[in-house]
């Protein structure tokens, strides 16, 4: 994967967008990542002074930045998980318990906050397989240091030499810890899934048959569109389930209906991603939730649906619906960034 595509000269600002993916993929958090890249910004201007272009590139100085400020920020830090990390599945019916804390959940973020705009459709697709939940809350499994090192190495594609310049280290040291952290995602690294492809007719069918299914609240529908051990999980709630069944056990208990909900397309972690939103007591649809798919071939093999809706939308922006009799998964998304506070029902 080639994420080094642009000059190295190009001005630290122009990184953003690049070192915010850095950011992600080493905590786990669309939140975090944007501190993350504010305080490296802070630090690279605060001693642009003492900025020597002979110990290397501009690039490279930003990312040592942001890499030291990301091992300062993961000191002490829990590592942050998806559901299935946490405990087993439960059954339909469950009590769904208290939330867990924000720094529990590896947290979604914007496609365009962590994807640079360059390269071509296969780079592109490469870079969003790094940024899907399954992968990041894989790399979360690693400690910090060899996370850095898988993310430069495998992700980034930075020479080995390079990584020890980055890190003060010696290029046997890198490679030894690349090792270990290759070994360990062998053992907990699930298939990521499969990252949007806009211009795949089957994939592009399959979703709108799912939203459509899911805006008509059609659950036999919705339901013969999912693996057969598919999971569904509602963070900040623990709980989650695993097989189709039980799915269609939850969906279709009248005291957790979704009637009258709909999705809007978004985009998100490299996936299939919509704001699902419900009417309030005047009609007016506000978002309830964030829902990342992910697909296995003909079928949605994960549903994670991100209840905390207020807290996401300063980051990702509202949701604008596309007009037409029916939905569409391709719409596209608002670009403006706002802190208006929602209710969800």
């Amino acid at each position: 994967m080639r994420e080094r595509a642009v000059a190295e000269d190009v001005p630290v600002e122009l990184l953003r967008t690049e070192l915010t993916g850095f950011c992600y993929r080493m905590l786990g958090s669309g939140f975090e990542a944007e501190d993350a890249v504010q305080e490296t910004l802070t630090r690279i201007w605060r001693a642009s002074d003492r900025y020597d272009p002979a110990r290397g590139s501009l690039r490279t100085w930003a990312y040592r930045i942001a890499t030291n400020v990301c091992l300062d920020m993961l000191r002490g830090a829990q590592r942050r998980a998806r559901a299935m990390d946490l405990g087993p599945a439960a059954e339909a019916g469950a009590a769904l318990g208290a939330p867990a804390p924000e720094h529990v959940w590896v947290q979604p973020v914007p496609d365009d906050r962590v994807l640079p705009g360059y390269g071509d459709p296969a780079e592109q697709a490469l870079r969003r397989e790094s940024i899907r939940l399954a992968f990041v809350a894989a790399l979360q499994h690693l400690p910090p240091r060899q996370r850095a090192v898988l993310i430069l190495r495998d992700v980034l594609c930075w020479r080995a030499d390079e990584v020890a310049h980055l890190l003060e280290a010696s290029v046997a040291s890198v490679n030894s810890a690349l090792q270990r952290a290759r070994s360990t995602l062998r053992t907990v690294a699930p298939d990521p899934g499969e990252p949007v492809r806009p211009a795949d007719a089957a994939q592009r069918e399959l979703l709108t048959r799912y939203c459509t299914a899911f805006e008509r609240h059609d659950v036999p529908a919705l339901v013969a569109l999912l693996h057969a051990d598919a999971t569904m999980s509602m963070p900040p709630l623990r709980w989650w389930l695993r097989g189709r069944d039980r799915i269609a056990q939850a969906l279709s208990d009248p005291a957790a209906s979704c009637a009258g909900s709909r999705l809007v397309p978004t985009a998100a972690n490299g996936a299939p991603a919509y704001w699902q939103t419900r009417p309030g007591p005047d009609g007016v649809h506000r978002p309830f939730g964030l829902v990342i798919l992910d697909l296995a071939g003909d079928r949605v093999r994960g549903i994670t649906t991100y209840l905390d809706a207020d807290r996401l939308l300063p980051l990702f922006g509202p949701p604008t619906r596309s007009t037409g009799p029916a939905p569409t998964a391709w719409a596209t998304p608002a670009t403006t960034r706002t802190g208006t506070a929602v209710q969800t029902s």
